[in-house]
This record gives C-alpha cells, structure tokens and sequence, in this order.
C-alpha cells in the first residue's frame, strides 16, 4: 500500500475545469446524504493551488478530418490505420486519406446507444501470420447489455471470419460505464478493461450496480486476461479462487477508459474515471483490488460521500488523482527515438480537461504530473505512431486524429 504524502504528490496531482468525468451522468436519487468530514490522507492537501502548467514546444496538426465520435486508433503492418467510430463504422486510413468506405462485417448484435457502440481496435502482434484485428464493442439492448470482444481477418475493407472470443457477464441495464480498453501484453496475452456498469439509481440484484466491482463472481468493474483465441489463461491470478470469474486480472474499477503497456519496462498504466472528481492513473498488477466503490476520492454527482475511507490496507491505493475531473481517456507511454525529452513519460487523454496530461515516471516507478499538451476539444485516445509523433482522436461529432510533435525536436527530424 502507498501512502500519500502532500510533499511528494503536490505536482502530480491535476486542476481541470469540469466535474463529471463520464460523458453522461445519470440523475440522483430523490434524497441524498450530506457530504461527510473526509477522512486522512485529506484530498485538499493534494491539489496543485494552480493551473497545470502547458507545453509549449509542441506542433499540433490536423491529417484526417470529418469522424464521427472515433474512439480508437491501430496501425496495421504496413502503416496503415484502423480507427473506431462509437456509432459502429470500423474506418482505415490508407497512405494519410481516409477510406470513404467503411470497413464491412462487424457483428449483426452491435449496440449504440449512450456511452456505448463500437469501442476499442487492437491489432494482433502476429497481424502479418494471422491477419486477426481484435475489437471491442457493446452488444445486447437497453434492458440487457455488455461487453463483447470479438476479432475477424481483414482482407481488404471487408472482415472475415468473425467470432466473438469473450462475452462480459452478467448483463446490465444502462448506456454508461462500459470501459473497453484492449491491451497487449508482451506474452500475446490480451487485456480487458470493462467498467462497473453505471452510476446511481441503476442497480443489478437491488444492489448499486458498481458494487460489482468487488464481487469476483461479476466481470463488471474488472480487468480480465484472456488468450488471443478467447481461451483463459492458466496462470490468471483468481483462476483458482471458486467464486471468481476465471479471466479477472485485477478488481475494484470504475470506468477504465485508458489502458497501456510499457514496452520497455512492461508496466501496465491505465486511467479511470471518477465520480465529480477522484480521476486516478494507476499502475495496474494481476490480482490486486484498486478499490472502488470501497475506497475513492470519488462523491457522488449531487454531491454526497461515496466513501469515507482514501486507502485501506490490501487495496492499491492511485499515483496520482484528478478533482475535479479531467475525465481521462486513451493513452500511451512514450518509447520513440525521436523525441528523447519524452522518452518514458505517459501521455494521457482528457475529455473534460480538452488536453493530454504528460506525466513523467520515476525510475522507481512514481508518477507526476509535470505538464499539459492543449488540444482544445475532447480526448478520446492517444497513441505512440510508427514515425514516432503522437497521433490523437477527437471526440466529436465531426472528430478528427491529430499528429502532435515536439519542436524541440525539428532538429533531429
């Protein structure tokens, strides 16, 4: 367990303007509870009393314009690019034009509605073999939804051999939290970041829905492991543990929306919604419980204590936390040659903060926020590119993907 401590977390911790870290937040109950006296470590003691300071070295360049909502980005072999559009267009950028033909055969079931549609693409380590891209997106109805990962062979601008490999159980009833960030680790092993399936009133069992975060028979508010076929691994960490969904990687999460592995050190980093603030990076570790709902710097949306307690012994306290929100999204660790000033830090997406967060890390593995890249429109994600810059996805109605390079670095270009 970390401790906090005001000395060694002030820069690490984030200002943004904004409070619901969700895109779409869900109305109160009819009654609600006075905020309760905050317990040690105080979140006040935390915040930096100032705006996070902006880069200034850094070129910011339109390539593709007129996305609707992407979501998600992927380079193929040959340079090419997938990218998502929430509304269920898989779309490929051939030689920096984008295809006016979307890609054909995603799945019959896919669902869209609220946060919900076509989410994630992650392109198999073995693309140039198999052919297999991998994606996730929402599937079912209003009154029953989930998480379905599937992949299929791309020939072309047409998928093949579509099979869904993993289906997150059990379903729930609302258009929020569905997480779905995918993730390589260095075993051709595939992460699954899935959310906790909603905010209050919406309920599963007449419990609040998110307390399925710490129950290990539920996939929601979850990271899972799986196969790149779909089957489970031997070695995941609950595997063994009778009442536990065998493909839990770790447990205790709200809205994973950013989700990332080092190539260099193998880390695992991912960002996570809060609840009107209590936005966290953490550092992500098979078998660990992060919390949520139990222990977060998180209050409601109308303004009452989720939880008095801001760490507790066998849960994994966050590196840093945003409040108010900066509602993180996509995001990547730096390991190009080109940018030696970047090397090692992570970029982090942010909707409500309309910025990327530059966060550098200790060789110790602390994390601190040191910095801010504006955008001026919503993050959706960010991602390292072949040539070494950043390319970035707007969310909006007509979104765009962004190429941001350092001119501090013109020079070794």
């Amino acid at each position: 367990m970390k401790v906090f401590t005001a000395a060694t977390t002030l820069i690490g911790l984030a200002i943004a303007t904004g409070f619901a870290s969700c895109s779409t937040a869900s109305s109160p109950p009819t009654t609600s509870t006075p905020v309760a006296a905050q317990t040690t470590p105080d979140p006040a003691s935390l915040l930096v009393p100032a705006s996070v300071p902006a880069l200034t070295t850094v070129e910011v360049t339109p390539l593709v314009e007129g996305l609707e909502h992407p979501w998600s980005l992927a380079w193929l072999p040959n340079g090419d690019l997938l990218i998502t559009e929430r509304p269920g267009r898989l779309r490929l950028v051939r030689q920096g034009k984008l295809e006016p033909t979307a890609i054909a055969g995603l799945p019959a079931d896919l669902w869209v509605q609220g946060q919900g549609g076509l989410l994630d693409v992650a392109v198999d380590p073995q693309f140039a073999q198999n052919r297999w891209i991998y994606f996730s997106y929402a599937a079912g109805s209003s009154a029953a939804n989930r998480v379905q990962v599937a992949r299929g062979r791309l020939n072309g601008l047409q998928l093949q051999d579509v099979e869904v490999i993993f289906t997150v159980t059990p379903d729930k009833s609302s258009a929020q939290h569905f997480g779905s960030r995918l993730a390589w680790l260095p075993d051709r092993t595939l992460l699954i970041a899935i959310g906790d399936g909603g905010n209050p009133p919406v309920e599963l069992n007449g419990r609040l829905i998110r307390h399925q975060a710490q129950m290990p028979e539920s996939g929601l508010g979850k990271i899972h492991r799986i196969n790149a076929d779909g089957s489970i691994p031997a070695d995941n960490p609950f595997r063994n543990q009778s009442n536990a969904q065998a493909s839990l990687w770790s447990i205790g999460h709200r809205n994973i929306q950013g989700l990332t592995v080092d190539s260099q050190t193998g880390a695992i980093w991912s960002t996570e919604h809060g609840s009107r603030g209590g936005d966290e990076l953490n550092q992500i570790k098979a078998g660990e419980n992060y919390g949520w709902p139990e222990v977060t710097f998180s209050q409601e949306y109308w303004g009452a204590e989720i939880s008095s307690r801001r760490t507790q012994p066998g849960m994994i306290d966050p590196h840093l936390v945003w409040t108010p929100a900066i509602a993180p999204s996509g995001m990547t660790v730096y390991r190009g040659a080109k940018i030696s000033d970047w090397q090692g830090k992570i970029f982090a997406g942010g909707l409500v903060s309309r910025d990327i967060r530059v966060i550098q890390v200790s060789p110790e593995g602390r994390a601190t926020n040191v910095s801010r890249i504006p955008i001026g429109a919503r993050v959706r994600d960010v991602r390292q590119g072949p040539s070494g810059d950043l390319y970035v996805l707007t969310d909006e109605s007509s979104g765009k993907l962004l190429r941001v390079r350092s001119t501090a670095s013109a020079a070794q270009r």
